[in-house]
């Protein structure tokens, strides 16, 4: 009896130092222990994040701290104004950082380290069912439509991105509504064509990056959204794949963040589902170019997700706009 109380008491004792240590690895040589997980977040960039926490990046930050059983904090900045400089690498009066981990970069991010990839989504085409276009089940059917119907339409298009791009490729561009991809108002936010132009009949047809169109999709109850994912085709890249980001230097808590992706790819998938996010298949297990600890610590903005256009961390909307 005694002996099953001894290994009994043992087990209890190792999973409770197991638990605690995993709290507390993954600090650089000297660090303190780390007593919360630490965020840096866009305040107004839904679907990804918001000061209510209502995006999915908020939602996923949330079980990354529950299974590392710390209490999760916020840091807030405009993405949009030297994100990573005023976030990730910014230093307290004590010598600590504001936040340890920005939840969404493109894979081939080089301004920090970064993660396995853990999702890829696509821009997509997006109307409003019941007003006249609801045969275009593909971008292959706009393009077909007779030119009597085409010239007719208005299309939103951001000032560049690859949705412009394919437009003018498929000769579309006379139909373009332009649309700046981003201003400085603050009070601006990802998916605003849709929300304030589509739905209201400014425009007939506009494109999104997929998780603001899946959300909006969603969230919007007085009119049925169509959303028709797109693919890349030649010199035209509709899709990207997102990575998180920690500061270079940081290995052991890379690989701790790695973990808890692998970890809980079901729970970020449920996520991603209840936001309507149309999500392609990830290669897992490819490290991202940036995957090094060696790399430039310029940080002017935003890295660029391709030629595309530009991604900035938090708000994947930004990655092909």
């Amino acid at each position: 009896m005694k002996r099953m109380y001894a290994v009994g008491r043992s087990v209890v004792i190792a999973v409770v130092f197991a638990a605690a240590s995993f709290a507390a690895i993954a600090q650089p040589e000297g660090a303190p222990p780390r007593t919360a997980l630490k965020v840096c977040a866009d305040p107004n960039a839904l679907p990804a994040s918001n000061e209510k926490q209502e995006g999915f990046e908020n939602k996923i930050a949330k079980v990354f701290a529950d299974s590392l059983g710390l209490p999760l904090e916020f840091y807030w900045f405009p993405q949009r104004f030297k994100f990573l400089r005023n976030s990730l690498k910014k230093e307290n009066p004590d010598g600590s950082y504001k936040c340890d981990l920005v939840m969404s970069v493109p894979e081939r991010f080089d301004m920090a380290a970064t993660t396995e990839p853990y999702y890829r989504s696509t821009w997509a085409m997006v109307y409003v069912k019941g007003r006249g276009l609801d045969d275009i089940h593909t971008p292959e059917d706009l393009v077909n439509l007779p030119e009597e119907r085409k010239k007719k339409l208005r299309i939103g298009l951001y000032d560049r991105g690859p949705a412009t791009d394919w437009a003018f490729k498929h000769g579309l561009f006379d139909n373009m509504v332009p649309y700046q991809h981003q201003t400085a108002d603050l009070s601006d936010y990802p998916g605003r064509i849709i929300d304030q132009d589509l739905v209201q009949g400014k425009i007939d047809l506009t494109f999104e990056w997929g998780p603001i169109a899946g959300y909006m999709s969603k969230k919007i109850k007085d009119v049925e959204l169509v959303v028709i994912p797109m693919k890349s085709e030649p010199g035209i890249k509709f899709d990207f794949t997102f990575s998180m980001a920690v500061r270079y230097g940081e290995k052991e808590w890379k690989q701790q963040v790695n973990e808890l992706i692998e970890k809980h790819r079901e729970d970020i998938s449920r996520i991603f589902a209840e936001y309507g996010v149309p999500l392609l298949e990830v290669d897992i297990g490819k490290q991202a170019a940036s995957g090094d600890d060696d790399g430039a610590d310029d940080d002017d903005g935003p890295a660029p997700a391709d030629d595309n256009g530009q991604a900035g961390a938090g708000e994947a909307g930004a990655a092909a706009q």
